[in-house]
């Protein structure tokens, strides 16, 4: 990992496309920075990207039991007919 010192309206350059600015240091530590990248550049805040991951993770595991228990749930109340579409009504 890089380690840089910045001061407040310093940037710094990634590849040709990408530069970071310090925009503002405020008096609790908290960095404000500018991001300038290519709109096909995905730019996420770490903590988006652990969740979003999460969330895949457990989209593709959870359904598994609860699929099963649907088909045993199913299986458990025998063949079924479909329901044929009502007709409509005529208008007086």
């Amino acid at each position: 990992m890089l380690v840089l010192s910045r001061k407040e309206g310093e940037s710094l350059i990634i590849g040709d496309q990408i530069s970071i600015t310090i925009l503002s240091i405020e008096a609790g530590g908290q960095v404000n920075i500018g991001v300038c990248a290519p709109k096909e550049v995905l730019v996420l805040r770490s903590e988006l990207q652990k969740a979003a991951t999460v969330n895949q993770d457990a989209a593709g595991t959870a359904p598994a039991p609860l699929v099963a228990e649907l088909e045993s749930a199913l299986s458990e109340c025998g063949p079924t007919q479909p329901v044929p579409p009502s007709e409509p009504t005529p208008e007086p």
